[in-house]
């Protein structure tokens, strides 16, 4: 458990560096195809579908990977 952790927080950290020094480098992110954006006066509805099974399945491999 505090291996995954570490994983998780280093993970964090790079990519919170990336995404100071390259603050357009995650704009693909929740504007992926599939992702539901429903705009109606005042309100917006937003359901970021396929980018979570994206973030769910890159999860998954990086998580068997280290639990091996």
């Amino acid at each position: 458990m505090a291996k995954i952790l570490i994983v998780i927080g280093i993970v964090l950290v790079v990519v919170g560096v990336i995404w100071l020094v390259f603050p357009n480098a995650f704009s693909w992110f929740g504007n992926l195809p599939g992702d539901i954006k429903h705009t109606s006066g005042n309100t917006r509805v937003y359901f970021p579908v396929v980018t979570m099974v994206v973030i769910s399945v890159i999860a998954t491999i990086v998580l068997n990977l280290f639990n091996r």
